[in-house]
């Protein structure tokens, strides 16, 4: 007998649940476990993509079917909304602008806040439900009137990093059943309930576009506009097609063949002057350029509503990240803050985001501005 974990029921304990159904197996699980604890559960399919939606890139048309599958075998109702004027607005406008001033944006953490819940959330309280749900790896704690957001048990799959910018209200009516057991244990539960996706393959694209070239994907919105590759010392070396199509840290890609110092050691970019439109790149995974003591971020998102005070605390500048410890330096602005580093991070990049941790308890975060 498969053993449910019950700590993800929050104090309410509502009733009708409406839970965000992707077509995988992270959400089709989560949705028995729901069933099988107790709940009414429907199941919400979002389509918040239609540009160039075809099947070579796009899996929309088979996901809703496995979605439909899933439900008809677990024994639940689903439907399907299109939030793709939403998503155009909220998270892929402003993903475009990031890219056009030189950063490099995490679509997926505007896309949960934007989207998964807000949009969501609101379609889903409109069909009564009591609470919303979805895959996503992490855990809720409610004590003392409000919410913590927590990292998932399975520290391999945590995602706490893409949902640091939930609030309160985000998240006090929310259930994350996969918290608190591991992928492996996911997966196990899919074979034995005959889930017919049981082994598909987790996907890793831009929320909701999905797994195109990237590159090719851009330079449909955005322009080329070439200019010249330096190195560290100010020696061109190369021409780039346009900053918005390079991240720091980038070492594949690049467009520099060989070695142009005999040291053979690889091509990192390790910086971009939007200014004057030059990528500049270093050699040596450890060059100075791509190390970095301490940041700066802005727009600030804090789970608790209010700025975590000054002091000691871990952080993560991107999702594959072990956490690394830090000092918060909140200043007087709550959109602004600063982290130090004992240890230098590698590739620090703007766009992206910092987000900060107690612990287990998500603190919140900002982007990258330096």
């Amino acid at each position: 007998m498969i053993q449910l974990n019950s700590s993800a029921i929050p104090p309410t304990n509502p009733k009708k649940v409406v839970i965000g159904m992707s077509g995988g197996v992270d959400s089709s699980v989560a949705a028995w476990m729901l069933k099988e604890q107790g709940y009414e559960v429907v199941g919400l399919f979002m389509k918040n993509w239609e540009d160039d939606d075809s099947d070579e890139y796009c899996s929309a048309r088979q996901d809703w079917l496995d979605v439909v599958s899933v439900a008809d075998l677990i024994g639940i109702d689903v439907e399907a909304v299109n939030f793709a004027a939403e998503y155009r607005e909220r998270v892929f406008a402003d993903f475009l602008r990031e890219y056009s001033a030189g950063r490099t944006p995490n679509p997926d953490v505007l896309c949960n806040a934007e989207i998964k819940f807000k949009a969501f959330l609101d379609h889903a309280m409109s069909l009564g439900a009591d609470a919303i749900a979805t895959g996503h790896y992490a855990r809720v704690r409610h004590e003392g009137g409000r919410v913590q957001l927590l990292k998932a048990l399975d520290a391999t799959k945590d995602q706490s990093y893409f949902l640091h910018r939930l609030t309160q209200q985000q998240l006090a009516n929310v259930l994350f059943p996969l918290g608190e057991i591991p992928k492996t244990e996911v997966r196990d539960i899919a074979e034995k309930i005959g889930l017919h996706n049981a082994k598909k393959k987790d996907s890793t694209g831009i929320c909701f576009i999905g797994e195109r070239p990237f590159r090719e994907f851009l330079n449909r919105y955005l322009p080329r506009i070439p200019g010249p590759i330096k190195t560290h010392e100010g020696k061109v070396v190369g021409e780039h097609m346009g900053l918005a199509f390079f991240t720091l840290g980038q070492r594949k890609g690049i467009g520099l063949g060989g070695s142009q110092d005999g040291n053979g050691d690889a091509w990192y970019v390790a910086r971009k002057d939007v200014a004057n439109n030059t990528l500049y790149v270093v050699q040596g995974h450890e060059h100075p350029w791509l190390l970095a003591n301490q940041l700066e971020a802005m727009d600030a998102s804090w789970v608790s509503g209010t700025v975590p005070e000054s002091g000691s605390y871990s952080a993560k500048t991107r999702y594959r990240q072990s956490d690394s410890a830090c000092v918060l330096n909140a200043g007087n602005s709550t959109l602004d803050f600063s982290l130090d580093f004992p240890e230098p991070q590698w590739a620090v990049t703007p766009g992206q985001s910092a987000v900060l941790y107690d612990g287990d308890i998500c603190l919140g975060g900002g982007i990258i501005s330096a």
